[in-house]
């Protein structure tokens, strides 16, 4: 798989693609219907009617990349509601989860928590207070 970084935004359009499209089929939905930069570097996921095969979009900055994915059996879990323009926006996890078949709508997103050391404690304090 491609190594994403931290900036990598992951659009995912929502409904069925038509997959016979190829890379000027997908570039014109992502700038018409998306409306996003098809190349801005952020990755673009479609899905067909039947939910079995997926294709990803991505410009690395020298051109293209179309990915394709099917199912042998089952089928990937697809949401039907996005924002105004049809997408929905996906963590790098949520995308890793989509492509091994785990169904978006059954996990739980956890609060994130992270333990601060008595040194941060002491120096926020020292922000607050000057």
């Amino acid at each position: 798989m491609f190594g994403f970084g931290p900036a990598t935004r992951i659009y995912l359009a929502v409904g069925a693609t038509d997959m016979r499209k190829g890379f000027e089929g997908l570039f014109g939905l992502v700038r018409d219907r998306l409306l996003c930069d098809p190349t801005g570097g952020h990755v673009f996921l479609f899905c067909n009617a039947q939910r079995n095969r997926l294709k990803l979009l991505v410009f690395d900055g020298s051109g293209l990349w179309v990915c394709a994915k099917r199912l042998e059996k089952g089928r990937f879990t697809w949401p039907q509601k996005g924002d105004a323009h049809g997408k929905v926006v996906l963590s790098h996890e949520e995308l890793t989860l989509l492509i091994g078949g785990i169904d978006l709508t059954q996990t739980k997103r956890k609060r994130w928590y992270r333990k601060v050391t008595r040194e941060e404690l002491s120096t926020a304090q020292a922000q607050q207070s000057a």
